[in-house]
């Protein structure tokens, strides 16, 4: 099996992208279903934002109705399937949990925001319209949720939920952000972004324009800690140290030589990524905000390892809504 990290591939979705819509015609809702497993659905969904479908994944819980939702971002490939459904290993896991969970697709390297212009190569993303104002109002009703929702992300999709919880206050009862950087100011933070959007083909002014200037700051995690009191949060991130499993992964490899060499950029990602976590711990501590944090002494920026920090995270964000597994 080869090692599969997050950050390791070009843009290879572009053609599996959904038809434009006419803009005029477009008001958001659900165009289309497909059952693909007992209690694994793909939502079809109108975005008046993006003025094209989104395709969404949702996952059934278990037991009887209304259930909370938790929408669960991928990191910076967001291929026509979630990664945590094809890698992570998110269908297994939620099967037997009391919430359904909502896994948007098709946000390569989109940081999961609205960006300022179109870009030649990752087309036109208002991301944060989407996920905040489109879909909830579509999908909540469509699966009658009880009105609990929380979100969660990998990498870039860590980023982008923390990012859409300290902007929208009160949103979300919980968020989890899994070995992702949560400033966009700072230089690691500020570099991570360019590399994320930089990797899929993007022109990082596109995003917010040029870095450093007001858009940038909106968006940093940090710089809008506050908002996120009354939160429950949930943080993880490795070492960049290659585990047990990371090891024996790579030595199952067909091709040991790329294995290991892509093995050195995950080494590289997670590193950075516990850099990051650790200092938005601090200004979490600093601000005197509750938190929850689970650090790996060994782990790379892999979905072998993203799959471990989902057990954890759910823990929190179970006992958000008041659950017990």
């Amino acid at each position: 099996m080869a090692l599969t990290l997050v950050g390791s591939v070009p843009v290879g979705a572009a053609a599996d992208q959904p038809e434009p819509l006419n803009r005029m015609a477009v008001q958001p809702g659900v165009v289309g279903t497909e059952r693909i497993g007992p209690q694994w659905e793909r939502v079809t969904v109108r975005s008046a934002s993006m003025n094209r479908t989104v395709a969404v994944d949702v996952l059934h819980g278990s037991g009887q109705g209304p259930r909370p939702v938790l929408y669960l971002l991928d990191g910076v490939d967001a291929e026509r399937v979630s990664d945590w459904l094809t890698k992570g290993g998110a269908a297994q896991f939620f099967a037997d949990k009391p919430v359904d969970v909502v896994l948007p697709s098709g946000g390569t390297g989109s940081m999961y925001s609205d960006w300022e212009r179109p870009d030649a190569n990752l087309g036109w993303n208002r991301w944060e319209t989407f996920l905040t104002g489109e879909l909830p109002g579509v999908v909540e009703p469509y699966l009658q949720s009880d009105g609990r929702r929380a979100i969660a992300g990998v990498s870039m999709g860590a980023q982008g939920a923390m990012m859409l919880a300290h902007r929208h206050p009160g949103f979300y009862t919980a968020v989890a952000g899994l070995s992702g950087c949560y400033s966009t100011v700072d230089s690691t933070g500020n570099a991570t972004i360019a590399l994320t959007v930089g990797s899929r083909g993007g022109n990082v002014a596109n995003l917010w324009g040029p870095p450093g200037t007001s858009e940038w700051q909106a968006h940093d995690s940090l710089v809008g800690a506050e908002a996120l009191r009354g939160t429950v949060i949930h943080l993880a991130a490795a070492t960049g140290i290659p585990n047990t499993v990371d090891l024996v992964t790579l030595a199952q490899s067909p091709d040991l030589a790329a294995a290991l060499e892509t093995a050195g950029g995950g080494v590289a990602l997670e590193a950075g990524a516990r850099l990051c976590t650790e200092n938005f711990g601090r200004r979490l501590d600093e601000l005197k905000i509750p938190y929850t944090v689970s650090y790996q002494p060994a782990g790379m920026h892999a979905w072998e390892d993203f799959s471990a920090e989902l057990g954890p995270a759910w823990q929190t964000i179970s006992a958000a809504f008041g659950q017990r597994r």
